[in-house]
């Protein structure tokens, strides 16, 4: 059987790449080891979060499904640092994780341009460093497009104390195989680590003792268009509770049965994400720890524990939660556990995702050395738009730092050397303001429209409403306060403009909006909008002149340098480095460690001097 590409895995990044291109009416193999494991969610059964929440709204303007999945399984939606400036903003949704699993494995039955299919890839098909197919354990399928998704599977081990178990997360089968047949085309792969805390059955807590943690009341999608509201009176509550010291102790003295502190382990942690054991050895002076207890399904009757994964052995873990207020009488019904697995060095990849050693190979998500499902899905779902720009004929697609969360985490994995499971914060975009919760359409959807990723009406109705917006803070810069008769500003003055008092932070574009003739047809989303872009336009002026220099070196393309010993003068360190990298302009080159101002300065002369 031939497909136009096929996808292993069928996670996060594996389901992004499949949605995406048959969406195009490309022929798609899906290849999983079970179908429980189609949009699985061995971890915290939640979407969004810190930059993450970001990336999903960006996963949706460029035509993904994360996004909708995620309003349409929702149990509670929040929108963080919601006192705090927009530049901050970010949602994030607990999700029913049994849910989500049916809407995908629905979404895949109802689609007739993806083939699910449960075998076990073994072997990969190349032929003169171009892929040509995959080797299952009883079939043969042909395809010059690959992408790979294992996420954590790769010659996983599960670790809960001493105990040792060769399986992927949630103890299916993991892949063996496949890493061998990675590893003997010659790339290098690395060892990481991470964890998931204990699953507490609900009726056995007591929830009076903890702090509600509600969702919040206002209407918020992940989703552009046609979106999805969970009403507040339907959401789910979740709780915060915290370590203390008796906690402390417990940890303290069986340090020694972590599997991580025993040895065990080889395989490196998540540094912004660590088990509770690494917390407390790490953190000595705090005296607690937040955690949050969030359901996992309607379907379900346990709670999540996030903040509280460890390694412990199961007797150790038993005597943690029982310290927790609340959780004296607590039952575990599954216990936590860390997984060590192997990931390929990101470095070996073009920004498009796609193999430098390999042709038509991609390597998208977890496998690629992050962590987290946002993280994942946007690889995904780039790498399957970059398989669709090869099989349409058309230049690759690469966003930059300045254009999406997503430029930022692509260009980190394949610029830097990845050393613990890489998660994407707000600290790493020197850009954020930017790249903000409410402006990824206007970031993106140009280009999703433009590769035919959104529908001609989405595309429309997104132009619409933005010439209101224009025509709005337009018509703000000429009105004065004596055009609003009975609007309540403290000033002698009256021909001051209103765009000027909508600077205050006091003010909104509800307050306003009424004393127009005109009655415009927006949502309260958009009315935001209006009241960012008019807040925020001082600082989003000296971001864009920041960014216009950053592109000057951006436009300084080396794609055509093959090897950087031809260029004098630059240090042998660099030579070995660019050579490593590949960087495809001199914006990229300038972030990879060890090359200096001299070394750019020598390469922009080389290239300067061929012409």
């Amino acid at each position: 059987m031939k497909f136009d590409c096929i996808v292993i895995g069928a996670g996060h990044a594996g389901l992004e790449s499949a949605f995406i291109l048959s969406k195009k009416g490309f022929k798609v193999g899906l290849f999983v080891l079970d179908k429980n494991l189609v949009a699985n969610m061995p971890c915290n059964p939640s979407i969004g979060g810190p930059a993450k929440g970001v990336v999903t709204r960006e996963i949706d303007a460029l035509g993904g499904i994360q996004g909708k999945a995620a309003d349409a399984t929702q149990l509670q939606m929040k929108l963080l640092n919601s006192s705090k400036g927009a530049g901050t903003w970010a949602l994030r949704a607990q999700i029913d994780k049994i849910a989500y699993n049916e809407y995908f494995l629905n979404l895949i039955n109802e689609n007739k341009n993806i083939i699910l299919i449960e075998e076990e890839v073994i072997d990969l098909i190349i032929s003169n460093s171009q892929i040509e197919g995959i080797i299952t354990k009883s079939n043969k399928y042909l395809t010059k497009y690959l992408i790979i998704t294992t996420g954590t599977f790769l010659d996983s081990t599960i670790h809960i104390g001493e105990k040792q178990i060769k399986k992927g997360p949630d103890g299916f089968q993991n892949s063996v195989n496949l890493l061998n047949s990675i590893k003997k085309v010659g790339f290098k792969t690395i060892r990481l680590k991470t964890g998931t805390p204990a699953r507490i059955l609900k009726s056995s807590i007591d929830f009076s003792k903890m702090q509600l943690e509600p969702g919040s009341k206002e209407k918020h999608s992940f989703t552009h268009f046609n979106p999805i509201f969970l009403p507040y009176e339907k959401q789910l509550p979740c709780y915060l509770v915290h370590t203390n010291k008796h906690t402390h102790k417990i940890i303290n003295d069986n340090l020694k049965r972590s599997a991580m502190y025993s040895g065990y382990i080889k395989g490196t942690g998540p540094r912004y994400c660590p088990s509770i054991e690494d917390k407390i050895v790490r953190f000595s002076d705090k005296e607690r720890h937040q955690i949050f207890v969030e359901p996992e399904s309607l379907k379900l009757d346990t709670m999540y524990l996030a903040g509280l994964s460890t390694s412990m052995p199961e007797d150790v873990q038993e005597q943690i939660i029982h310290s927790l207020d609340g959780f004296e009488k607590a039952v575990i019904k599954k216990y936590a556990y860390a997984i060590e697995y192997d990931a390929i060095n990101p470095i070996q990849l073009f920004p498009t995702l796609e193999t430098k050693l390999i042709q038509g190979l991609f390597f998208a998500g977890q496998i690629n050395g992050t962590s987290g499902y946002e993280e994942a899905a946007c690889q995904g779902l780039m790498a399957g738009i970059n398989v669709i720009c090869k099989l349409e004929n058309r230049p690759p697609f690469v966003l930059k730092r300045h254009e999406a969360y997503i430029g930022v985490l692509i260009d980190d994995i394949v610029t830097k050397e990845i050393t613990d499971p890489y998660r994407l914060l707000t600290s790493r975009a020197e850009y954020r303001l930017e790249l903000r919760n409410d402006n990824a359409d206007e970031r993106l959807y140009k280009y999703s429209y433009e590769l035919g990723l959104i529908s001609d009406k989405e595309y429309q109705n997104f132009l619409n409403n933005l010439d209101q917006v224009n025509e709005i803070i337009e018509k703000l810069k000429k009105m004065t306060l004596s055009d609003c008769k009975g609007l309540k500003f403290e000033s002698k003055k009256t021909n001051i403009f209103l765009y000027d008092i909508l600077k205050r932070p006091e003010y909104s574009i509800n307050d306003i909006l009424p004393f127009f003739d005109k009655k415009y047809n927006l949502n309260e989303f958009w009315r935001q909008k209006i009241d960012i872009k008019i807040k925020y336009e001082g600082y989003i002026i000296n971001q864009k002149k920041d960014i216009k220099q950053m592109e000057n070196m951006s436009n300084i393309k080396l794609n055509l340098i093959k090897d950087y010993n031809v260029i004098p003068n630059i240090s042998l360190e660099a030579i070995d480095k660019l050579n490593k990298v590949k960087p495809l302009s001199l914006d990229q080159a300038s972030r990879i460690s060890g090359i200096n101002l001299p070394d750019l300065i020598n390469i922009k002369l080389y290239l300067e001097n061929r012409k």
